[in-house]
């Protein structure tokens, strides 16, 4: 069977796309879920037992890898490559060549991009930091211009393939783009209806209801995780 190894669900938004793709798809996986630790202090990086952890099957250290058998996968495009070629019938990414060729242009962008959301919003599907997202909103162009390049590509898409998701049937984009979507609704970042209405679908999909759901049952508050808050909110 597939081993996925994961960090915190709350936080771990590369880990989200891979799980989400799997269990979406319904390809069954064990999970590995390795707890974030303060490997971002230089002082005790080395020391790091996450680090330590993921470094005994993959050099790079990071979270997700995909292990099957003796061969470990990392980072998230080359998981879902993988995933896709090893379970054709799921139809992973679209028939089309045109269509497909296009996804994976959108994933790469995701992959490489959208650094001014991805920096200033970090993903917390746990909390609600609306007061936070509208002072970003705000104050920060580069979030504002990662926004409406997500509602160009996304309103495209959707009127190019009819939805409901942006090539109609569920696909490695959809599960690429899903912790964008709960970021949107975390910090309450403001797009149009059909837009909105995109979103809400992606996170009512069974396989990112499960993820978040588990999310939010960590109650595993990370302050260096946490740039808006100094606790979690009260249950």
């Amino acid at each position: 069977m597939l081993k996925l190894t994961i960090g915190n669900k709350n936080y771990s938004s590369w880990s989200m796309r891979p799980w989400v793709l799997l269990t979406q798809a319904g390809v069954p996986f064990e999970e590995v879920m390795v707890r974030f630790d303060d490997f971002h202090n230089e002082s005790t990086y080395e020391q790091s037992p996450f680090k330590q952890s993921l470094r005994a099957i993959t050099p790079v250290g990071k979270v997700p890898v995909l292990v099957d058998g003796e061969l470990a996968i990392w980072d998230t495009l080359a998981i879902a490559e993988y995933v896709a070629e090893q379970f054709p019938e799921k139809q992973l990414w679209p028939a089309d060549k045109a269509a497909r060729a296009r996804a994976r242009s959108i994933c790469a962008e995701m992959h490489s991009g959208f650094t001014g959301l991805r920096g200033n919003c970090p993903m917390n599907i746990e909390a609600n930091l609306a007061d936070a997202g509208a002072l970003i909103w705000r104050d920060k162009s580069a979030v504002r211009a990662d926004v409406q390049r997500l509602v160009e590509m996304w309103s495209a898409l959707l009127q190019q393939y009819g939805g409901p998701l942006l090539f109609g049937h569920f696909t490695v984009a959809d599960a690429y783009f899903a912790p964008i979507c709960t970021r949107i609704k975390t910090y309450a970042l403001p797009v149009p209806a059909h837009i909105a209405a995109y979103v809400d679908r992606v996170c009512a999909l069974p396989g990112v209801q499960a993820w978040m759901t588990q999310a939010k049952a960590e109650r595993d508050f990370l302050d260096f995780e946490e740039p808006y808050r100094i606790a979690p909110d009260a249950p």
